[in-house]
């Protein structure tokens, strides 16, 4: 399996920004069964880390343990400059929790959650008011915010949820798959106030199984795998560490495929579709190298692709075909 990607430092660089959420050492067991088994991290303030994984690989238990919920068995861990086991109440006091789970309560209006969330967080009778007017028109719900929350979609929940997670105006927030069962159109107004978050100075924690979220969003991402960091770094960086890029090259006169299979000899065919696979890294060197050389041979595709790996390769080749995803995540 390869060695995690982390990040590097040379003589003359600065130092790395200061870590809104650090863990060394962090090891979880339920039982005898393991969860998280020494894992490292490191979160600049004001950037998203993604932590993806199987069902059931341990990204809840680390949430629940950064954000006080539960306890961990050994590491150092810090979240917003205070130790999570001697300081918990100042963590709480400086995080937010959106789980994958709602918190709002159905049985009241969308208003009366943010008020109640209000009330939670101390805040005076009017400031508190102010502050749930605003986020309810930031989060597009003033029209639906004196209905009662169990006739709102679930994206307008999930939207709600997060509203009321940020009533406190935390600067650290914990995303615990925050679109999970969304449909398209939500899930992408949700990565947009995201972005919004970021754009404020909100570090966020996101975990999730979608793979293209985490591409879209973080900054760097971990892949958790039994209970071990399997990889870490850029999304740019992590496909890069799995073999598979290839050009296709794919033509629509049979006697220019058979010359080009007769020319190619390193490219893999498919005589049904009459085309062929080339190995190749992507990079524009090695496809003007590529392109130079057809012409010189006297080779012209109809069409031409590249494909260098993406997260789903990654996420594939790291976590292998295991039967975990089976299980509840936990």
């Amino acid at each position: 399996m390869s060695s995690p990607v982390m990040p590097t430092s040379r003589k003359g660089e600065s130092a790395p920004p200061p870590a809104a959420i650090s863990a060394v050492g962090l090891r979880k067991s339920f039982g005898d069964k393991t969860v998280l088994d020494g894992i490292d991290l490191h979160i600049p303030t004001g950037s998203v880390f993604a932590l993806l994984g199987p069902n059931g690989a341990g990204k809840t238990t680390a949430v629940k343990i950064l954000s006080t919920l539960i306890t961990a068995d050994a590491g150092e861990l810090r979240v917003g400059g205070h130790d999570v086991a001697a300081e918990p109440q100042a963590v709480r006091a400086a995080i937010g929790v959106t789980g994958q789970f709602s918190a709002v309560d159905g049985l009241i209006t969308g208003e009366e959650n943010m008020l109640l969330m209000a009330d939670l967080q101390h805040l005076p009778k009017q400031e508190g008011r102010r502050v749930a007017a605003e986020l309810l028109e930031r989060f597009d719900l003033t029209d639906a915010a004196k209905k009662p929350a169990s006739t709102y979609s679930g994206g307008m929940k999930r939207r709600l949820d997060l509203a009321m997670t940020l009533v406190g105006d935390p600067r650290i927030i914990f995303l615990d798959e925050p679109t999970t069962g969304l449909d398209p159109r939500s899930r992408h107004n949700m990565w947009q106030i995201i972005r919004e978050l970021l754009a404020d100075g909100v570090t966020v924690f996101l975990t999730t199984q979608y793979l293209e979220e985490a591409d879209e969003l973080a900054d760097r991402i971990a892949v958790l795998n039994n209970g071990k960091i399997a990889a870490e770094g850029s999304a740019e960086e992590l496909k890069r560490l799995i073999p598979g890029g290839h050009i296709r090259l794919r033509f629509t006169d049979p006697a220019a495929y058979q010359t080009a299979v007769a020319t190619l000899s390193v490219a893999n065919r498919d005589d049904e579709a009459l085309a062929l696979r080339i190995p190749s890294d992507g990079s524009q060197r090695e496809l003007r190298s590529l392109l130079d050389w057809l012409d010189s041979v006297g080779v012209e595709a109809d069409e031409l692709s590249v494909h260098t790996p993406d997260l789903d390769d990654v996420f594939f080749a790291l976590t292998g075909d295991t039967d975990q995803h089976k299980e509840a995540a936990r």
